[in-house]
């Protein structure tokens, strides 16, 4: 957890000074998770997902995962979906497997019943990839949470 929080903390840094560089960030693709159901243990949680990414012209990938979040966490969820908007350098080359890798960032979500949430991370090979500063995320249960997340892809 003391990493997560390190990283997290190292990733809002970047993040703030890398925001004046966006217009040099191009769109790779979607990219689509399904969020196993869990419970938030007040400080944290870590829940296993199943994503697909999807690029034109290109065959769907999928790749496994794990979401860990550091901050308040409290409740329990449903299957939760997540999708993002991948996006990378211009300069950053991309191939099979290329967002496999450890994300950081934050995250925040609210259900009651049904709710939504929204995810900011960067990371993944050679640190060239950001999903979508907030992506879209249904989810259903009771749960609130703001919290440093670490989504890791492989």
């Amino acid at each position: 957890m003391k990493k997560l929080v390190a990283a997290a903390l190292a990733a809002t840094m970047l993040l703030s000074a890398g925001a004046a560089e966006a217009a040099t960030n191009v769109k790779v693709g979607v990219l689509s998770c399904s969020v196993e159901a869990g419970v938030g243990f007040i400080i944290g949680s870590s829940k296993d997902m199943t994503c697909r990414f999807k690029r034109d012209g290109y065959k769907t990938e999928v790749y496994d995962g794990n979401i860990k979040k550091l901050g308040i966490d409290i409740g329990v969820t449903g299957r939760t979906e997540i999708v993002w908007l991948v996006f990378s350098a211009s300069d950053t080359k991309y191939g099979k497997g290329s967002l496999a890798g450890t994300y950081v960032g934050g995250s925040a979500e609210a259900t009651i019943g049904v709710g939504l949430g929204g995810n900011w991370l960067i990371g993944g090979s050679r640190k060239g990839f950001a999903l979508q500063p907030w992506s879209i995320q249904g989810q259903t249960g009771l749960n609130y949470s703001v919290a440093f997340s670490g989504l890791t892809l492989y």
